[in-house]
């Protein structure tokens, strides 16, 4: 008498009981639990104002179209064709991506030229804050040798009274003034014009109230910025712009040819002393650090996990934080900064 096989049956009544099984559950997917940002630590910051204002250069229409026209124009440098947007350039988010810019007659100095958006809210100017605001920051690069290299303010005022349309604008912004063409008044324009250079970005829209403005992975990526400590530094209105702090603050860095607020103040505790810079826009406007030497946003990341908080961070935990950096890119104004007609 021959065998049956009964293995098929077998499998096929597994199967429909698994299936059967599986329809009768009452059991529902489990949906991923949203991310949720601590509001005591979004305490530490704030969302950009529309303008960045000074109670000591009240902004006007004709002040801001002047300084425009000033800050795109070659001939505030001694060989006519560097501008202030020559190394801060409008379109590329404020910045020539060089280590160094190349000023006039392709000189270079030994610091990077950081990104002039959102710079009138920093507490300083420049990397060792000797300039107290972005009017007193306008004269620096217009008398520096290696930058637009005019030798006197008598120059710039030559350059300027050249142009019989630049003494009616600064009649215009300067109404009343005896003397409204002046060295002071020509930061003042530029100034203005750079107290508008704001770039809101979808973490403002969230500081403003909108949860949805950030993804539960950007969100995460903020908790791991917060949780390994980057907001020390880096906090408030511009996530930075707010201090100084020591480079090399954990460890030893690596460069120490710069001494930072040392050369202003010739102070030993200055010695390394840097203003720590704004993190907004921060992925367009590297290279990075004082001196333009780090390349990447990864390694900048990475370095400053080893040197200023004392933590070795995994790739994972640079790429979470990276993530929520990127929120931070914002908006160019690309109507306001259209290049006037000089």
């Amino acid at each position: 008498m021959r065998k049956r096989n009964f293995l098929p049956v077998i499998l096929f009544g597994c199967l429909f009981a698994w299936w059967f099984a599986a329809a009768c559950s009452t059991e529902q997917p489990v949906a991923p639990v949203a991310v949720e940002i601590s509001p005591s630590q979004l305490e530490m910051f704030g969302a950009l104002p529309e303008v960045m204002e000074s109670a000591d250069n009240p902004l006007t229409e004709e002040k801001i179209a002047l300084g425009r026209m000033l800050y795109y124009d070659g001939r505030l440098s001694r060989t006519g064709d560097i501008s202030c947007n020559s190394c801060h350039d409008l379109a590329n988010f404020g910045v020539d991506s060089q280590p160094v810019s190349d000023g006039v007659e392709q000189k270079t100095g030994d610091r990077n030229s950081p990104t002039v958006y959102n710079a009138a809210g920093h507490f300083v100017q420049f990397w060792d804050g000797r300039a107290p605001h972005v009017e007193e920051q306008a004269k620096g690069p217009v008398m520096n040798p290696v930058e637009m290299a005019m030798a006197t303010e008598k120059d710039v005022l030559k350059a300027l009274n050249a142009v019989p349309e630049y003494a009616a604008a600064f009649r215009k912004a300067f109404p009343g003034e005896k003397k409204p063409v002046s060295f002071d008044n020509m930061a003042k324009a530029i100034g203005a014009f750079e107290r508008k250079l704001v770039t809101p970005s979808r973490w403002d829209k969230f500081l403003k109230g909108d949860k949805a403005a950030l993804t539960d992975p950007e969100k995460a990526g903020f908790n791991k910025y917060f949780e390994v400590g980057c907001q020390a530094c880096h906090m408030g209105t511009y996530v930075g712009g707010s201090m100084y702090q020591k480079m090399g603050l954990t460890k030893p860095w690596i460069q120490t040819t710069d001494l930072g607020r040392f050369k202003v103040t010739q102070r030993e505790e200055d010695k390394m002393l840097f203003k720590v810079p704004s993190l907004l826009n921060v992925e367009k406007t590297g290279p990075y650090y004082h001196n333009g030497g780090v390349p990447t946003l990864e390694q900048a990341v990475k370095a400053m996990g080893e040197y200023q908080l004392g933590r070795e961070l995994s790739d994972a935990d640079v790429h979470s934080i990276i993530t929520w950096v990127r929120t931070l890119t914002g908006e160019i104004p690309k109507e306001y900064i259209k290049q006037p007609e000089l």
